[in-house]
Formats: C-alpha cells, structure tokens, sequence
C-alpha cells in the first residue's frame, strides 16, 4: 500500500539527498496508479539545538538567528524537491532535538511515512551522539524508510 502523507526529514546531507531521491520515486509510484488520491508530502528542517540546551532558555536574539539559519537551509530543500517534480503540501521549520520534532510533527499532520537520511554513524559515535534516525525508527508510530549515505 502507498502512504498517502509522507514526512521527509531533510538536514541537506547526501544521504538526505538520496531520502529526497526515494520520497520522488514513491510520490511518482503513487501517481502512476489509478484511482489513487495524490500522495502528501511535508518538508521539516530541525535547526538542531544543542542536547545540552533547553531551547525555551534561548534569548530571542538567539531564537531568531537560528530560525534564519534553518530557514537558509529548509529553502534550499524545498527548492530541491520541487525541481525534482514535487510540490510539498507544507514546509515546517523546528528548532530542538531532531528526533523530537519530527516526531511531534509526525504526530501533527498524521503521517503514515517518515522518509529520512542515515549518515552511518559507527557504534562508538552512536553511543556518544545518538542517532536521529535510530531514535524515529525506535520510536514513530508508522513506517520509517532510512536511506544510507553510501545506498
């Protein structure tokens, strides 16, 4: 079954890059059956806020330049998928923790897939780090499609 909302992660890595390659070939998939409504799809950016750092405890100056700097990066992603032949139904900017807020906005628009990019942490800085995909596929309540860096 195709998913009718999809979710696309993107942090403008490669392997974000090649997400946004699947989430165009399961958008034109979708358009290729018919009598099958057209497929959603939402856009986030998650300008990344430091583990250590509540964002709410932020200054506003500090907000503020944040929210431009993802704003640079979300319009680049949206100019990229829409060359790509996709229009997304919505473009979302956070600011937080990346698993959290594709989660929270997963939650929102009710998505039934989320499509994001691996770098292909090794254990050691998984376990220093985490991993955003790892923490979404442990934790979404729909079907995750991770795409590696190196696919």
């Amino acid at each position: 079954m195709f998913p009718r909302r999809i979710l696309y992660a993107a942090d403008g890595s490669t392997a974000s890059d090649r997400a946004r390659e699947r989430v165009v070939d399961l958008v034109r998939g979708r358009s290729s059956v018919p009598d099958l409504p057209p497929c959603e799809v939402h856009l986030v950016y998650v300008e990344a806020v430091s583990a250590w750092t509540y964002s709410a405890t932020l200054n506003p100056g500090q907000r503020q330049r944040l929210r431009e700097e993802g704003q640079v990066v979300l319009d680049e992603q949206i100019a990229r998928i829409t060359a790509a032949g996709v229009a997304p139904a919505a473009s979302h900017l956070a600011l937080g923790r990346a698993v959290d807020e594709i989660l929270r906005l997963r939650d929102q628009i009710e998505a039934d897939l989320i499509v994001m990019g691996s770098r292909g942490l090794n254990a050691f800085s998984r376990v220093l780090l985490g991993s955003d995909a790892e923490g979404v596929v442990r934790h979404a309540p729909c079907s995750v499609l991770v795409v590696r860096e190196d696919a």
